[in-house]
């Protein structure tokens, strides 16, 4: 299949269903060879069924593209190996990586427990490390031996984790958390011909359907344009993931239904130097008009009032 990733081979991970299941279908039809990755689990993780995986893996050859299926935890170690190891087994080689698998424990913080918290940091923070490290190994080694690398990986953020969503303290967590490791590792890895972004989506999935955030979104039961559809966000995964994206690294996108946005990180606002050390009678005579004269944090959607997407 002809279209910007032909000749590459992109990994997803949680591509059975939802929005990675979008990204692979996306990906193959601008002709990646994909290697579809999904244990087949529930929403928070549990039980396992390998004809997820195999289903969209059968999707993609119904449309003339290859792909195939990786049943591994990614937050394994060992399953995050594998799932590097099929693709270059396959297909003899390796150009995109997108972390898109994750679950869910959502719960108001006063009644979360320790457990909810690790697992939800193990599905997401963990997943992302565990599979860029061993793909970045691969790449490495390519770069010191003299190989040309354009590799690209492509990690999932979130609005909860950008600005915040209520009940989701361990979820943004582990999603803001993926931003900053987005933007540090890129930093790090251009050197290997490697570039490192991230998107924050909105689309309508088993992990956001009970969210009301959602609530009033545009559908297609008329017909009409779904804004909450997870095949909204696939087409920047295609293009992050092809050669064309090379010029850009370390940055995070919002992105759902027809907008698409950079996310403009944590930056100094209002304040003051005054040379000394502050005394905490200056500080609460000063940090109250600081907060006073700093922009308003954004909504769950990234938007700010005077933002050209109100």
């Amino acid at each position: 299949m002809d279209g910007i990733c032909s000749g590459r081979v992109a990994i997803v991970t949680g591509a059975g269903r939802g929005l990675g299941r979008a990204h692979a279908l996306e990906l193959a039809r601008q002709g990646a060879r994909v290697v579809v990755n999904d244990t087949g689990g529930d929403v928070h993780g549990t039980g396992a069924d390998r004809a997820v995986a195999d289903l969209v893996v059968e999707e993609i050859r119904a449309l003339g593209g290859e792909a195939v299926a990786n049943y591994a935890d990614a937050a394994d170690w060992e399953g995050a190996a594998s799932i590097v190891s099929d693709a270059l087994e396959a297909y003899g080689r390796l150009d995109s990586l997108v972390n898109n698998a994750g679950i869910l424990r959502d719960r108001m913080f006063v009644n979360m427990s320790v457990e909810e918290w690790d697992d939800c940091i193990r599905g997401h923070l963990r997943t992302t490390f565990s599979c860029t490290k061993h793909a970045v190994a691969h790449w490495r080694e390519e770069s010191r031996a003299g190989r040309e690398v354009d590799a690209r990986v492509i990690n999932t953020s979130s609005p909860s984790g950008l600005y915040g969503n209520l009940g989701q303290s361990n979820y943004g967590a582990a999603k803001a958390g993926i931003a900053a490791f987005t933007i540090i590792t890129a930093s790090e890895l251009a050197r290997y011909g490697i570039t490192v972004n991230a998107i924050a989506p909105g689309a309508r999935t088993r992990m956001t359907e009970n969210l009301a955030v959602l609530d009033g979104a545009t559908t297609d039961a008329d017909g009409g344009f779904d804004e909450m559809a997870p095949e909204n966000v696939s087409p920047l995964i295609a293009f992050l993931a092809s050669s064309r994206s090379a010029g850009i690294t370390g940055r995070v996108f919002n992105v759902w239904g027809g907008r698409v946005s950079v996310a403009e990180g944590w930056a100094a606002g209002p304040g003051e130097d005054k040379g000394a050390r502050w005394t905490v009678d200056e500080l609460t005579y000063s940090l109250p008009a600081f907060v006073s004269d700093a922009a308003p944090n954004a909504d769950t959607w990234g938007v700010r009032p005077e933002s050209t997407f109100a």
